[in-house]
């Protein structure tokens, strides 16, 4: 298994590139959702840095959280070092910036949401695809009409369909599309606009942009959580749309 995180300094430690890995399409299973964690933990610690660029090794950013760790036996786990993982991004309040090529899913596509700068390949795309698999994505029913607004998070959320590029602008999601490696254009963005500044400066403006955000996530989630775990995860249907997934066939739906 590759290296499920990858963190590499810049201008002498005023940024971090950090580069999800460990598997084909980069899926943010325990290991890399632990190691994201605790990198965003040690960022808050860190009082020279300014910026953090978040990318995915290889050619796709990320395809989501792992399905087999939606399963019944599984679930409430992988919630919840999720919601740590968002939390941990809230908290280190460094500004972050996310280079997307390739595929941008589910947990992926949360994860990028709360950045605050999105620079994306023009061949990208973008979804949430957990309806499909007979589940719902319970962070971007939160984090999505926060960004994009509710009519756009509603067709991404409740359709399960992916989008490309321009409509991600569009939409709210993607602040700027290159033909470059997005890497690129996001790193010549921090050493313009983050790198020379304060770096306890910058800090204390992310908590204040960002105040009523933690709030409402935090009076938010809980609900959405109970609603997952406790009623989503009594069905049938839910069963069968991750089983099928894994088994490779078509779900065949009860509609209970």
């Amino acid at each position: 298994m590759a290296d499920p995180l990858i963190i590499t300094p810049f201008d002498a430690g005023a940024g971090w590139r950090m580069t999800i890995g460990g598997s084909v399409g980069n899926i943010l299973n325990e290991p890399v959702v632990a190691s994201l964690t605790a990198a965003f933990r040690r960022a808050a610690d860190t009082r020279e840095l300014r910026v953090i660029c978040l990318e995915g090794a290889g050619p796709h950013f990320s395809y989501g959280a792992s399905v087999q760790e939606h399963l019944p036996d599984q679930v409430a786990g992988m919630l919840a070092r999720f919601r740590a993982l968002l939390f941990a991004m809230l908290d280190c309040s460094v500004v972050t910036i996310a280079a997307v090529q390739g595929r941008c899913l589910g947990g992926g596509l949360e994860l990028i949401t709360l950045c605050h700068r999105v620079f994306a390949h023009r061949g990208a795309r973008f979804g949430q695809p957990e309806v499909a698999l007979g589940v719902f994505a319970p962070f971007a029913s939160v984090l999505l009409p926060e960004r994009i607004g509710r009519a756009h998070a509603e067709d991404l959320c409740l359709t399960g369909r992916t989008i490309g590029a321009e409509d991600a602008v569009r939409y709210g999601l993607v602040d700027e599309i290159v033909d470059e490696e997005p890497a690129e254009a996001a790193l010549r963005f921090a050493r313009e606009h983050l790198v020379p500044r304060s770096s306890s400066t910058l800090r204390y403006a992310v908590q204040a942009i960002r105040a009523d955000l933690r709030l409402r996530l935090e009076a938010g989630l809980p609900a959405i959580e109970r609603l997952y775990l406790d009623t989503l995860m009594a069905t049938e249907d839910s069963r069968e749309g991750l089983n099928a997934f894994l088994q490779k066939r078509p779900p065949r739906w009860q509609h209970r």
